[in-house]
């Protein structure tokens, strides 16, 4: 893909993004369907061309349900590569291709077959026979779709839960173990509890916060579930998810406890900073909460999300690494070889 096209990818926003897998309709199964195109054909039985108008009507109802079921998906092609890792992670986009395929195919068979027996009720005086044959074989179309029609409409309960995170905006990822506080530093820095949405592959809630500086507007992105145990334990999907925030705009703050009340020892949580320093490939800084209970001279600054002390200064320092990072170029998910 091209710099400009890539570009033109970002400018659509990921909040938009966000919002078309919210709309994603309900996908009906294939007994529904068939049941709702025949029903209705039954109202077009009048006059003498009436085995017709059934057929016709059945037959435009089942090919343009498909196909505008088909046109409420996004094209995967174009949307910000930190959603596309996030859709392939929690349906495989490839599989939904495949299904999405079967289902424009039988629009297509349904075209046909409806063209076809319109033919042939022009050379016979038996209609509803005709009629019924192709009903027959509209169903027997729709029957075959019924495992990709179940397939998409699991998929777009996964896609609605997608967390409203803008891959355009500079973003702060916290991560660290559970109770180190992680959650308290998000409050205290946008002013407000964050709002909460569930990764489809995850049973925890993400924190997704945000807070402005000098006219520019900032997200903090909490990911439990992620970012919150050794990469060792993650299964496959969880590492898509997780590689999906290099996409972002962002820099990682690594919370430590070293007073170890979050329930960890101080050697876990320094093998997990480890682990996501090597998988994300972004800024870090590491900072030790509960600094007035335990000291530790090896992270990055120290803070108090319980007094306060500090918290704003870790901002201030996660704020100038944003920055930098920008004024170098380092536009998120944009390849040098593409430049």
């Amino acid at each position: 893909m091209s710099f400009c096209l890539r570009l033109k990818v970002y400018l659509l926003g990921g909040m938009s993004i966000a919002v078309m897998f919210e709309r994603l309709p309900t996908v009906p199964t294939s007994q529904e369907l068939v049941d709702r195109a025949f029903r209705r054909s039954t109202r077009a039985s009048s006059g003498q061309k009436k085995d017709e108008s059934m057929l016709m009507t059945a037959g435009n109802i089942l090919s343009d349900n498909l196909t505008n079921l088909v046109r409420k998906y996004p094209s995967f092609m174009n949307i910000p590569p930190f959603y596309y890792d996030l859709a392939d992670a929690a349906v495989g986009v490839d599989e939904m291709r495949i299904h999405l395929s079967r289902v424009t195919w039988a629009a297509s068979q349904i075209r046909t077959i409806t063209r076809d027996h319109l033919t042939r009720m022009k050379g016979t005086a038996d209609r509803p026979s005709v009629r019924r044959a192709a009903f027959g074989r509209m169903a027997s179309v729709m029957k075959s779709i019924e495992p990709d029609l179940l397939f998409l409409n699991d998929a777009r309960q996964k896609l609605r839960g997608m967390p409203t995170v803008d891959p355009d905006l500079p973003t702060i990822i916290v991560a660290g173990y559970p109770n180190v506080g992680k959650s308290s530093f998000m409050i205290a820095v946008t002013g407000a509890r964050p709002e909460i949405a569930s990764y489809p592959f995850t049973t925890k809630g993400v924190g997704v916060g945000h807070f402005s500086r000098d006219h520019q507007r900032y997200q903090v992105v909490d990911t439990p579930g992620l970012l919150d145990r050794p990469l060792s334990q993650r299964n496959e999907i969880e590492l898509q998810a997780i590689a999906a925030l290099r996409h972002l705009r962002g820099a990682v703050l690594y919370i430590l406890d070293p007073s170890e009340y979050c329930g960890f020892s101080l050697a876990d949580q320094l093998r997990l900073l480890a682990d996501v320093k090597g998988w994300l490939h972004l800024p870090v800084l590491v900072v030790a909460n509960k600094s007035d209970l335990a000291a530790y001279e090896g992270a990055d600054m120290v803070m108090s999300t319980l007094s306060g002390a500090g918290v704003a200064e870790v901002l201030d320092r996660m704020v100038e690494i944003l920055e930098k990072a920008s004024e170098e170029g380092e536009l998120v998910g944009i390849d040098s070889e593409d430049i």
